[in-house]
């Protein structure tokens, strides 16, 4: 698929966003993956969720521009997801369900070309929902707006929009969402003087509420195979995690959560492994 022209709407923010969340947790969870002579892939997972274990597995087989994914997990779902790239030049066509509930399929098509991006995806069910994409602009500069529309009762659930702006080391996107309830403005820049990390602020305002939360965070690179991370909130919630690579595909992540208007309390801690060949 191209890539030459603006990301899809789902992209914009999506940096300072993974920066502010992605690997902060508070569970214990191992990933172990390996891989056949065919190129099958198969995962295996455990996770301890407040006291609560859990477990999947899943198998992933690519065969030129054809990716099928199923996952299989202990409260009985089985997930398939078909991916095919290029049925028509810069497209991507997604086909899912989740059993066994038989409703929850959903084709999906993805358009990237120069000025613009779309999405489509549509319930594969009697009254089946309808979300729509797009995004125009470049690379540097991009505006775009999604919606999802229920066929069944004939009424808008969702409608955002949205704006990015960026540079080589720089990234900024104001999103209005909750149809036109919150706003949430983010700025992402990165630092030599962190070894290629980045520092990131954002901001969420809920206007039914008044409602603001005011969240910095940042990254840095320790060495090629550590970097520590923090983020903290206007309402005192203090989160910070190490994550090391111990090969080149396998990592090791600590995370631990504060309350520091509460430092009576134990923090939360998380930790999570990767085994990749």
């Amino acid at each position: 698929m191209s890539t030459r022209g603006p990301a899809l709407f789902s992209a914009i923010g999506k940096r300072a966003t993974d920066l502010l969340n992605k690997d902060y947790n508070t569970d214990q969870k191992i990933n172990i993956t390996t891989y056949t002579e065919t190129g099958l892939a198969l995962n295996s997972g455990l996770a301890n969720r407040g006291g609560l274990s859990s477990g999947d597995v899943a198998a992933q087989y690519k065969y030129k521009n054809v990716a099928l994914d199923v996952k299989a997990d202990t409260q009985s779902n089985v997930s398939t997801v078909l991916t095919v790239t290029d049925i028509l030049p810069s497209t991507k066509t997604i086909a899912s369900i989740k059993l066994p509930d038989y409703k929850s399929g959903k084709l999906e098509v993805q358009c990237l070309y120069e000025q613009a991006s779309f999405t489509t995806a549509v319930g594969l069910n009697e009254s089946p929902a309808v979300d729509f994409s797009a995004t125009i602009g470049t690379p540097a500069i991009a505006f775009g707006a999604e919606a999802s529309f229920l066929t069944g009762s004939r009424v808008f659930s969702k409608y955002n929009a949205g704006v990015s702006f960026t540079q080589h080391d720089s990234t900024a996107s104001v999103i209005l969402a909750d149809k036109g309830d919150s706003l949430r403005a983010s700025y992402l820049h990165q630092l030599s003087r962190l070894n290629g990390g980045a520092v990131v602020g954002e901001v969420n305002r809920k206007f039914s509420t008044n409602e603001n939360t005011l969240t910095v965070g940042g990254s840095y690179v320790v060495d090629s195979e550590t970097v520590v991370k923090a983020r903290l909130n206007n309402h005192g919630n203090l989160g910070a995690l190490l994550q090391h690579q111990l090969t080149p595909k396998s990592s090791l992540t600590l995370s631990a959560a504060f309350d520091t208007k509460a430092l009576e309390r134990n923090p939360n801690l998380g930790l999570a492994l990767s085994l990749k060949p």
